[in-house]
């Protein structure tokens, strides 16, 4: 409970407690929209090949994003950002609600891709900035335990409640939890002014300079890794179950239970990172999905593959926190700012290279082939795993960012 709690005359909730809070809340909205999310695109197109290209665009516009924004990042306070695109999160999505042809979905979507990047700098450096460099992994791994906490729940309220009325109720929830977390954060009074007064306006330049260093490489790579992982969970799999015969409730059982593991073995192992480093984590993570989705290639029974899947998510309770913390332990003064961005087109990048490598699988082979693809994915992380530095965080001397 001290993480939550520290005492001065009477107990009081502690930065990261609260941010940790609003976050979670924040990933319950957007867990209510990824459970139906390749559904809801399906229903307009009706081809999961579509739906894989649809997901590569949004993909592209978000990975131009996360270069384009730096100097609103490095000029502007991160509080001040983050509160700004959640009141636009909201609001999109209740026009989402009342979408009804693809042209607006589109629009719209490309506005929300743009949004998230945003958002997800801000709340990352926040969460840096506000956490002492030896506990930096353990307040990733606490931050990571409450998102996927709503991420247990979001799927299995979603799936249940757009199988017995609509979509359209899927994304009013989702709007009305996001300005409750806009509530939380407002009162919460969490300030984050750290910014630059030369602004790196240079996109090419800071696309460059962000890979000189192979330490960042191996960073961006492993957590591309993270990333590929979950096109299959949240985009391929609800297709799959959908046009195994079995409804979309299902897929929010299935959703449900993925993030179990995460929740139960997080924390603990976000802590381990810290005592020991992170190198051995990162081996036995990516090992794990690796061997689970070698099996699904062999398996027919949808169960029996939701269930291994379900099971290979305890090495991404070993990898999730732990790759980003790595990031930050890797950087120096205020290269955050600079280098946030660039760090989360992994996320992008991958998700694209995730959508049209499965696109062409689909196109000549049956859906069992994409696990095959995906395990070897996870084969390359778990080799990349091997060069990165054993950083151990308690070894260092404890300084607040």
């Amino acid at each position: 409970m001290g993480v939550f709690f520290r005492k001065k005359n009477s107990l009081e909730i502690t930065v990261m407690g609260k941010l940790s809070l609003i976050g979670a809340i924040v990933a319950l909205s957007l867990a209510f929209v990824d459970t139906i999310w390749a559904v809801y695109i399906d229903f307009f197109v009706n081809s999961i090949v579509l739906v894989g290209l649809i997901s590569a665009f949004l993909t592209l516009v978000s990975f131009l994003s996360f270069f384009l924004i730096i100097p609103i990042i490095e000029k502007y306070s991160k509080s001040k950002l983050y509160y700004v695109s959640l009141v636009l999160f909201g609001i999109i999505y209740l026009l989402f609600a009342f979408t009804q042809n693809l042209q607006m979905f589109i629009f719209l979507a490309t506005l929300v891709t743009i949004l998230l990047s945003l958002r997800i700098i801000c709340y990352g450096i926040i969460l840096r900035d506000k956490s002492s460099e030896r506990q930096l992994s353990r307040n990733e791994g606490l931050n990571y335990t409450f998102l996927n906490l709503a991420w247990l729940v979001g799927p299995l309220i979603a799936g249940y409640l757009s199988e017995k009325y609509n979509f359209s109720l899927i994304f009013i929830l989702s709007a009305i939890f996001i300005f409750i977390a806009l509530t939380f954060f407002k009162f919460s009074k969490i300030k984050d002014a750290n910014i630059k007064k030369r602004v790196d306006r240079n996109v090419f330049r800071n696309f460059l300079d962000f890979f000189k260093r192979r330490d960042r490489v191996l960073s961006y790579i492993l957590s591309g890794g993270v990333n590929l992982w979950w096109i299959l969970i949240y985009i391929y799999m609800p297709l799959y179950i959908m046009r195994s015969g079995l409804g979309i409730r299902w897929v929010g059982y299935f959703l449900f239970a993925v993030p179990i593991p995460m929740v139960l073995f997080q924390y603990y192992f976000s802590k381990r990172a810290g005592k020991i480093g992170f190198k051995s984590l990162f081996k036995i993570g990516f090992f794990i999905p690796f061997i689970a989705a070698l099996i699904c290639f062999f398996l027919i029974d949808i169960h029996i593959i939701m269930f291994i899947l379900v099971i290979a998510s305890i090495g991404f309770a070993i990898v999730e926190a732990t790759t980003e913390a790595y990031f930050f332990d890797i950087l120096k003064g205020k290269q955050a700012l600079r280098f946030y961005g660039p760090y989360n087109t992994t996320i992008d990048l991958n998700h694209f290279i995730g959508n049209m490598c499965t696109s062409l699988v689909l196109i000549f082979l049956p859906f069992n082939f994409i696990f095959l693809l995906y395990g070897f994915f996870m084969l390359l992380m778990f080799l990349v795993s091997f060069k990165v530095k054993n950083i151990v965080e308690k070894r260092r001397d404890g300084r607040l960012n």
